[in-house]
């Protein structure tokens, strides 16, 4: 098998991808919405985020060398293999990446759950891994509900008569009518591929620890789905019906990542055939959501990607915006922002959105939080206020915007020794936050 490990935001020369060559024909140059439904994106909403196109190209072609962005994961095709990786991890151990998927998604670390794993099998342990986060994510909107056919054969009959299955089934002056009737039940095509989905989980060795998790919403689906069809005849029912309500639009994730999962012998690494698939996360929303579980208890966080918390710069509901991170401190308004780059990176267009969300809100401070993967984390710029032509620039007394860069650890002797270090920067994050 050709494999290949690279990193996000990297540009390298084209001879680096000549044994990944189908891989490349498969997502050069294209957004993560020209993928197709054998990869997954996570999350999924940036699929539809037009405004992004362009920081959603995977590998970006220039004259002799394809550039990566934001994009992490991994991709396969028949013997191919690609892995990107986060740029602020060395070596072959992504251990940030890791992190991150354990931290915002809840997912168990492939050692201490699996003593048989193998890199093979990683693509699709991390889609079985996700499993309980989207059950529990698209249950919060109540059990799916759908319409079903039903068919009946009694006296008291509510629906249209079948004639063939009437004449066949029942014989004259018996009293019975065969008819079909239109429901509303839980009962249904989704929530059967739900439970083939529990049940394939369940066989695995590490299947019970991992759905112990969403325990009750196991049991509402177990209780929901007596009458599921086989599994084949589930999964081509389920693409053939994609949920398209857009109330229910946390359900199409989980449909998706369900059909993924049961047909597993076709997203194998070995002899996968030309069909490519894989599993692709959004870095930046990533470090995002990160950062939110290390400073949410104190700020708000609107969500952008999701439709929620959103902001207006003028009256008139004119000027939308979605700050990462509004301070609850009124008295001391403190505005953050979440930045999945280096600090050189962060630059007049980042400085522009910050002093126009401290304007907004009253704040007097504002803060990038990036990850660093050196010592001397902290900068502070000063506002200026005055003009050139005035001679008369000087710095405000009190408002100025900081970078704080998280260390995120170079050297690690294991995984758990990551964990420890960085649980150290982050402790050192939060004190520095409530500081401000």
């Amino acid at each position: 098998m050709n494999r290949l490990n690279i990193k996000d935001n990297q540009c390298l020369s084209k001879e680096k991808f000549i044994g990944v060559q189908g891989i490349v024909a498969g997502i050069a140059n294209k957004t993560l919405s020209q993928l197709g439904e054998s990869i997954f994106v996570f999350p999924e909403s940036l699929k539809y985020t037009r405004d992004l196109d362009k920081d959603q190209i995977i590998l970006k072609e220039y004259k002799d060398s394809f550039a990566t962005g934001n994009v992490m994961g991994y991709l396969g095709i028949e013997n191919e293999y690609l892995e990107i990786e986060s740029r602020f991890s060395i070596g072959d151990k992504d251990y940030f990446l890791q992190y991150l998927l354990e931290r915002v998604l809840d997912i168990p670390n492939f050692v201490s759950l699996s003593t048989e794993i193998s890199k093979d099998e990683k693509l699709f342990m991390l889609l079985v891994f996700l499993f309980p986060y989207y059950l529990k994510k698209a249950m919060r909107k109540g059990i799916f509900k759908s319409y079903i056919c039903n068919e009946y054969n009694d006296k008291n009959i509510r629906g249209k008569v079948d004639v063939d299955r009437h004449i066949k089934e029942n014989s004259l002056f018996i009293g019975n009518i065969a008819y079909t009737k239109r429901e509303y039940s839980f009962d249904n095509y989704l929530t059967g591929l739900i439970r083939h989905t529990i049940e394939y989980i369940k066989s695995k060795s590490y299947g019970n620890r991992l759905l112990r998790k969403v325990r009750e919403e196991v049991n509402i689906i177990l209780k929901s789905s007596h009458g599921y069809l086989d599994k084949a005849s589930v999964i081509e029912k389920n693409r053939q019906k994609t949920v398209r309500h857009a109330y229910y639009s946390e359900y199409r994730e989980l449909q998706k990542l369900c059909i993924l999962i049961l047909k597993k012998e076709k997203y194998s690494f070995e002899g996968s055939g030309r069909k490519m698939y894989g599993i692709l996360f959004d870095g930046a929303w990533l470090f995002e959501e990160y950062i939110n579980l290390l400073i949410g208890d104190s700020f708000y966080h609107p969500m952008n990607k999701e439709g929620i918390g959103k902001q207006y710069l003028f009256s008139g509901n004119i000027g939308m915006v979605y700050p990462d991170f509004i301070g609850k401190d009124i008295e001391n308004r403190v505005i953050a922002d979440a930045k999945y780059k280096p600090i050189d990176n962060i630059g007049n267009k980042d400085y522009l959105q910050m002093l126009a969300y401290m304007l907004r809100f009253d704040s007097k401070r504002g803060v990038f939080l990036y990850p660093e993967t050196v010592d001397n984390n902290i900068k502070t710029l000063t506002v200026n206020r005055g003009l050139t032509y005035e001679d008369n620039v000087k710095q405000r007394d009190n408002t100025y915007v900081l970078k704080y860069g998280l260390k995120v650890p170079q050297y690690a002797d294991s995984y758990s020794d990551f964990v420890d270090k960085i649980k150290v920067n982050e402790d050192k994050l939060k004190n520095y936050i409530y500081s401000i």
